[in-house]
């Protein structure tokens, strides 16, 4: 396969130009001006190819909630966002904190079309009292662990946790809310709660914990990865620690730069998530982080609930939303659009940066498997409807700009618009 006259954008290689880029025995064979004879011809003229995107923080839901997702719509839902590698979350049915669940649930993920990995827990049964093991758990192949959903509350516990990790080069991946500052979870604390009559929760929560997990990170030499910043305290948190020469990630969501607490009025369930949409202020600085670079990772937390479960009174709805479809569009017209970031680094965010916590080398080499999505940055499309098994999205009926024309995985067409 020869595509044609099309715009490469690689992280790794710092390429940005129009070239041809052919594809034999599913593998990139050549990046350049040649025109090889090839029966099979696309002409990639207006278009973008980029190397797959990564996202290290998904909910497949399986085992154990396939009723909302699988790994088949998981995967399914992924390819269409123009993503070829995702790491599921921990929190199934069981836990996955056992070597014999972590391979039963991967080698199911080895048969799908695109390359999904699953993190492992930190603690067993995500109880914060007793470490996984995670040497082992290492060696089946674990390339991150987390109680993503769950707060490690223990801070002798997570030091010690992040010890082992250290030693074992291996990231923790934190969410950090303390159960102590939230009335109900999902809802920002502020004018919005008090005009809908709860206590929500307070920023305070997340607040706290960076702080915690950057000093404890910053005393073991821990690799760590803070998921889905929504305050601004945060922000600055993770930007005085990577000055200081910590080995600390963080997350940015598309909800997160989209949006914020004023949100819940129109979309009542559907926009409410952990951590909550908080102030427009926060979701300024979020842009700003992506911007001077303190956050390096763009993730979806992408969280399929079913209709029913969203459909209830906003208090007792489930929090959390899917996002691998609009991932890209969302940044492409929230953040290029709009002059906060370069194209190549909006790229970088969603490829080369989560590739490389999880220990991939994500990029478009002459020899390499051909995993890379093609993009049409300037066509407009109407969100109405998801490849994934839930619809629990506040994006549903959004007008976007940028689209996924293409994905491929392992050489395969795995997605086409």
């Amino acid at each position: 396969m020869l595509i044609q006259n099309v715009r490469v954008i690689d992280p790794l290689t710092q390429t940005d130009k129009v070239t041809h880029v052919h594809i034999q025995n599913d593998r990139i064979s050549d990046i350049s001006s040649n025109i090889p004879n090839d029966p099979e011809v696309i002409d990639g003229t207006g278009l973008i190819l980029c190397p797959g995107l990564v996202d290290v923080h998904v909910h497949f839901r399986d085992p154990g909630q396939t009723h909302k997702e699988d790994i088949q719509t998981g995967a399914q839902s992924a390819a269409r966002g123009g993503y070829t590698h995702v790491l599921c979350m921990a929190n199934t049915r069981p836990i996955i904190d056992t070597v014999e669940r972590y391979q039963e649930v991967t080698q199911r993920m080895a048969k799908l079309p695109i390359h999904v990995y699953q993190a492992a827990a930190i603690s067993v049964g995500f109880q914060g009292r007793e470490l996984t093991d995670m040497v082992r758990l290492k060696e089946a192949g674990v390339r991150l662990f987390t109680d993503d959903g769950i707060p490690l509350r223990d801070e002798g516990f997570v030091k010690a946790a992040m010890q082992l990790a250290s030693k074992l080069q291996v990231p923790l991946s934190f969410h950090e809310e303390d159960p102590h500052y939230i009335g109900y979870a999902g809802i920002n604390e502020g004018r919005i709660s008090r005009q809908l009559g709860f206590q929500g929760a307070d920023r305070m929560a997340e607040i706290v914990m960076v702080e915690r997990d950057i000093n404890l990170a910053k005393e073991t030499d821990a690799i760590i990865n803070i998921q889905h910043i929504s305050s601004k305290e945060a922000v600055e948190l993770v930007r005085q620690a990577k000055k200081e020469g910590i080995h600390v990630h963080a997350e940015a969501c598309p909800h997160h730069f989209t949006l914020n607490e004023e949100a819940v009025l129109q979309y009542q369930s559907l926009a409410k998530m952990n951590p909550p949409l908080r102030e427009e202020s926060d979701r300024l600085a979020i842009i700003e982080g992506l911007r001077d670079g303190t956050l390096d990772l763009i993730a979806t937390d992408h969280a399929p609930h079913s209709a029913q479960e969203k459909q209830v009174a906003l208090q007792k709805a489930p929090s959390g939303i899917i996002g691998l479809e609009t991932a890209f569009a969302l940044g492409y017209q929230e953040l290029v659009l709009k002059g906060y970031l370069s194209l190549p680094a909006l790229i970088e965010k969603m490829t080369l940066n989560p590739a490389r916590l999880i220990g991939l080398e994500q990029g478009l080499q002459v020899g390499h498997e051909a995993n890379f999505t093609l993009i049409d940055p300037n066509a407009k499309w109407k969100v109405d409807h998801f490849a994934s098994r839930s619809s629990n999205s506040p994006f549903m009926g959004w007008e976007l700009t940028g689209q996924i024309v293409a994905t491929y995985a392992r050489g395969k067409c795995v997605y086409r618009r």
